[in-house]
């Protein structure tokens, strides 16, 4: 374990548990601020989910200044620059994101725009380009994968460019999340599934990855224990209220590592997969996460076998390589599982990826910022090869 010298930060307030959605308008009290922005999407306003948030602000002194439904499954520049100017028609003094990574990231692209006083996203991507303090963000998330609601980064749609760009910087951390069960009570099967393998995948890159410390171990190990116990339970029965709740946590808590520890190879393959070819995130990882594993195995054997425990549910005997072989597996056995029950992909060519489109994803990947915290260095041929063998 490196730890000889280490940064970790989370400056986000967590209130987790049944009826936590009631506390938003105190939250929001508490911030100074009293007229919300709420950004969702079409499924979480029709999945009635905004009645819920809607009816925390009854005898509040905080109101709800417009809801913006319409955003898209991959959140985009243009998008963001819509929400940004109907905060300032609304005089909203506050944004509150309810819905999965796309609404999050629309919601932190958005208070970009506002803080900056900007009409051009763009110039703010990459890292700590932020200097200004942010208007409040309070998030309300109805998947349990992203772990946006604590993490510095946004991951937003270039429409032009036909790529994902990312956005990091501290002052990206939202200032509040609210993990209440019956938000994500309505998730699909699919969905369930896809969103939960984006939560472990975060775990698992986050616990080999070369910004890896004590803290962000102990709390990705702990993200996969929720997994491991609660992703099935939640794809099986979506009125689980406490496995929902853990899936819940365990996307927060891995949220914690990776934004600490970074992702790699995977990460950096399903950015450039759902940027190119508009395979939605969760589903991608899920595709590429054993893949990716056995990329690292050459420098992380020993980091990966650790994780068997965790990810077989029993001790696994043998050196590193028969440890981190098993936990490769157990991976891929997890796949076929929710594959069963849900219809996840366990190919690319069965998310609707053309092998014609394979060398597109390794040129972007190969770009892309997730790489630079993967252990093993990653060339366009090697990462073709990846994801030939995901095909």
């Amino acid at each position: 374990m490196k730890s000889d010298f280490y940064e970790f930060f989370c400056p986000v307030k967590v209130i987790s548990g049944k009826q936590a959605l009631s506390n938003l308008p105190h939250e929001m009290d508490q911030l100074n601020v009293k007229r919300a922005l709420v950004v969702t999407d079409k499924g979480v306003a029709g999945a009635g989910l905004i009645s819920y948030v809607q009816d925390a602000f009854q005898g509040s002194f905080c109101e709800i200044g417009h809801i913006f439904d319409e955003t898209p499954p991959d959140s985009s520049n243009m998008v963001v620059n819509q929400v940004a100017e109907l905060f300032r028609q609304k005089n909203c003094d506050c944004f509150v994101a309810v819905g999965g990574g796309s609404c999050i990231d629309t919601a932190k692209g958005a208070n970009i725009v506002v803080t900056e006083q900007t009409d051009d996203l763009m110039k703010f991507r990459g890292a700590e380009r932020l200097k200004k303090a942010m208007k409040p963000l309070l998030v309300v998330p109805t998947t349990a994968g992203t772990g946006s609601e604590v993490t510095l980064v946004a991951v937003i749609s270039n429409v032009q460019a036909g790529v994902k760009m990312a956005f990091t910087s501290d002052r990206l951390y939202p200032n509040v999340a609210i993990l209440d069960p019956k938000m994500t009570m309505t998730m699909p099967p699919k969905i369930t599934a896809a969103t939960g393998m984006d939560a472990l995948t975060h775990a698992i890159e986050a616990y080999y990855c070369l910004q890896k410390n004590p803290i962000s171990d102990s709390l990705a190990i702990t993200a996969i224990k929720l997994a491991m116990g609660n992703l099935v339970k939640c794809v099986e029965n979506g009125k689980d209220e406490s496995a929902r709740l853990a899936m819940a946590n365990s996307s927060l808590i891995a949220g914690m590592a990776f934004s600490n520890s970074m992702v790699g190879v995977v990460h950096a393959l399903a950015h450039a997969t759902g940027g190119v070819c508009h395979v939605p995130h969760g589903v991608a990882n899920a595709i590429l996460l054993p893949f990716g594993m056995e990329n690292n195995l050459a420098k992380k054997a020993c980091e990966i076998g650790e994780l068997a425990p965790y990810l077989c549910g029993r001790e696994i005997q043998g050196d590193d390589r028969a440890k981190a072989g098993a936990a490769i597996q157990a991976v891929r056995n997890l796949n076929k599982k929710l594959n069963q029950l849900s219809g996840l992909p366990n190919r690319l060519r069965d998310a609707g990826v053309t092998e014609d489109k394979l060398e597109a994803i390794a040129k972007v990947a190969v770009n892309d910022g997730a790489l630079i915290y993967n252990p093993e260095e990653v060339t366009f041929e090697e990462a073709l090869e990846i994801l030939r063998r995901a095909f």
